[in-house]
């Protein structure tokens, strides 16, 4: 059996690298989450890819313009230094598209931009929405818990971890995470 070969990660926005402010289309409320820098800088220097695949809802629900989320993705790259892929699904969640999580479309299109195959992706990200994308897309989820996540989540998820940084060093070192 082949070893699974770290390629790229991706990470969901609200609540795993940026602190979850609802439906923000402010740039100036942009907070990257503790550790969220250093777990993006740790791949960099690794020579790994990563992006960011995020449900944006508040658009398709006329909350939020298109223009809005790309200057708070903008705002958050820069703070975050730089990542390489910024996808998000714009519609709410009754439209049925394939891009939202926790359907694969997000993961795969953004492992396709990052010219790599999505079973040798991690995504890591806040909720159960995040892992099942993962795992709907062939690629490796950990689940990052915080305050919104729901317990069972946690003890359902195959991967977890306890902050960004120790996931990422977890998949750059190769090893799995928690098992709750």
């Amino acid at each position: 059996m082949t070893p699974w070969t770290l390629a790229a990660v991706l990470f969901d926005r609200d609540g795993t690298l940026i602190e979850d402010v609802p439906y923000n289309g402010d740039p100036v409320r942009v907070r990257p989450l503790p550790g969220a820098r250093h777990a993006v800088d740790l791949l960099r220097v690794a020579g790994i890819p990563a992006g960011v695949v995020s449900n944006q809802s508040g658009i398709g629900r006329g909350l939020l313009t298109d223009a809005e989320v790309r200057r708070v993705n903008d705002r958050a790259d820069a703070l975050l230094g730089g990542l390489d892929a910024w996808l998000y699904c714009p519609h709410a969640p009754e439209a049925g598209c394939p891009c939202r999580k926790p359907r694969p479309g997000l993961v795969v299109e953004a492992a396709r931009r990052l010219g790599v195959p999505p079973a040798h992706c991690a995504v890591i990200g806040d909720i159960w929405a995040d892992v099942e994308a993962a795992r709907a897309a062939g690629a490796r989820g950990v689940l990052v818990p915080n305050a919104a996540t729901r317990p069972t989540e946690v003890r359902t998820a195959p991967d977890t971890a306890p902050d960004l940084v120790t996931a990422v060093r977890r998949l750059l070192s190769g090893r799995r995470g928690d098992r709750p």
